[in-house]
């Protein structure tokens, strides 16, 4: 067999995330090798991180970072090899109970048909043969992973319906049914493993005030392991564009390199929806 790159110029994917730096850890490997053979990816982000973390007080201010974190996204997906990143433009809503979940602007008060609606005027332009999103756990339940994972699963299904029109979406657009819809997975043993390693070490470890256990996929629920390791370094160098929300002294800096490396030389999906010519074949899988 080959040991070539198989050829995907003819493939289009969609990733939908919730902010900038959410495509990085868990799938960052796969939409690098996506490019790397040719793929067409476009990258949709639902909000621009507003209330996320400033690492360094110079990179930006709370009034500013939605703009800083816009960019570090564009610079990010450059290293990837990712040229068409979308906003969807709303604020981000911060964690569960928040005051944030309040603002008027946030995803959390948007309607998931509204949400929907906007992705599926993206699947019917740029039409993609896979769609990839947030699984239906949101990683760790941050209420904008979630809302992506919902309107991108009716998106999915809505992009292909005749009927299916509303004011946000242009009327020249035909309908667009896309192969294959993953989500992405953290599996909740990943966690375990690396929250054991944290307390081992005497780091605390992030999202404290939630159970560790129901952090994270359900182990059974991975369908697709994929080894990226060939493409690490470049998942590596495109997080690191995220500067503002890359915190050197942080409980994921201090994990040894080697839990790392080997943390992120393997990413997780759940195939969704297969359909087409071979319903069931997964198409991430045949890749390896």
């Amino acid at each position: 067999m080959s040991s070539r790159p198989k050829d995907l110029t003819h493939l289009s994917v969609l990733g939908c995330f919730a902010h900038p730096d959410d495509e990085g850890f868990g799938s960052g490997g796969s939409l690098a090798m996506f490019t790397a053979r040719g793929a067409h990816v476009t990258l949709v982000c639902a909000t621009n991180g507003d209330v996320g973390e400033i690492s360094d007080p110079s990179l930006a201010t709370p009034e500013t970072l939605h703009e800083v974190r816009q960019e570090e996204l564009r610079e990010a997906m450059k290293v990837t090899g990712v040229q068409d990143v979308r906003f969807l433009g709303y604020r981000d809503s911060g964690m569960d109970g928040t005051p944030d979940n309040n603002h008027p602007s946030s995803l959390y008060q948007a309607s998931t048909d509204q949400v929907a609606a906007q992705i599926v005027e993206v699947i019917r332009e740029v039409r993609p043969g896979v769609v990839i999103t947030h699984d239906p756990t949101g990683a760790y339940g941050h209420p904008d992973h979630l809302a992506v994972h919902r309107a991108t699963k009716d998106a999915f299904t809505a992009a292909g319906e005749a009927n299916f029109a509303r004011p946000e979406i242009s009327g020249g657009q035909q309908v667009w049914v896309p192969g294959f819809l993953y989500y992405v997975c953290f599996p909740r043993r990943n966690f375990r493993k690396m929250w054991q390693t944290m307390i081992d070490l005497g780091i605390e470890p992030p999202f404290a005030s939630l159970e560790v256990e129901t952090i994270g996929s359900p182990d059974e629920d991975v369908t697709t392991t994929v080894d990226v390791t060939a493409y690490v370094a470049i998942k590596t160098d495109s997080l690191a564009r995220h500067r503002t929300q890359m915190d050197p002294n942080g409980a994921f800096a201090q994990l040894p390199d080697d839990l790392m490396n080997e943390m992120m030389s393997t990413e997780y999906f759940t195939l969704a929806v297969s359909q087409g010519e071979q319903p069931g074949f997964d198409l991430i899988a045949s890749l390896r």
